[in-house]
């Protein structure tokens, strides 16, 4: 059976100079993303697009939403198949095409996990289950690019 799950939070634009959206170079990018019972998060656009390069932006958001909801399944599926795994590190890199019209779109992106797991005998199964974490992650069937998966596993 199907359930649905909402979300909701809060995006406050605060980069108003003054005089607004007067022009394209007049105000800031900044914004603060709310969520209740949860720490703000300070926001801006991407470098490129005068954005603040000491603040978060959407294209960084997307890529750690991909790696985060990776890895949350991974650990779920290891502990599920008594894979113990003692630490994890991921190293993801995405790719924006900007159109010569100023849009844009992703055309991939690339988990690279890194996984210690306590035992050699558990390394074989630990690797198979980063395809499973792929099928299963909500945020990478969301999307309409690529998303490839560069994992090692060791023990320590």
């Amino acid at each position: 059976m199907s359930k649905q799950h909402h979300y909701q939070l809060n995006i406050k634009w605060t980069g108003n100079k003054g005089t607004g959206t007067s022009n394209y170079k007049a105000y800031e990018r900044s914004h603060t993303i709310s969520i209740h019972n949860k720490p703000d998060i300070l926001a801006s656009s991407d470098a490129p697009f005068l954005g603040d390069v000491t603040k978060h932006n959407p294209e960084d958001f997307l890529l750690a939403s991909l790696s985060s909801c990776h890895m949350l399944w991974y650990l779920h599926l290891c502990a599920d198949a008594g894979i113990i795994v003692v630490d994890y590190v991921d190293n993801p890199t995405g790719t924006m095409l900007q159109t010569d019209t100023g849009g844009g779109y992703f055309t991939e992106a690339v988990l690279n996990p890194i996984v210690i797991v306590t035992e050699k005998s558990m390394i074989e199964k630990a690797n198979e289950l980063h395809k499973k974490a792929h099928e299963k992650c909500f945020i990478a069937n969301s999307v309409n690019f690529e998303v490839k998966c560069n994992a090692s596993c060791k023990t320590k």
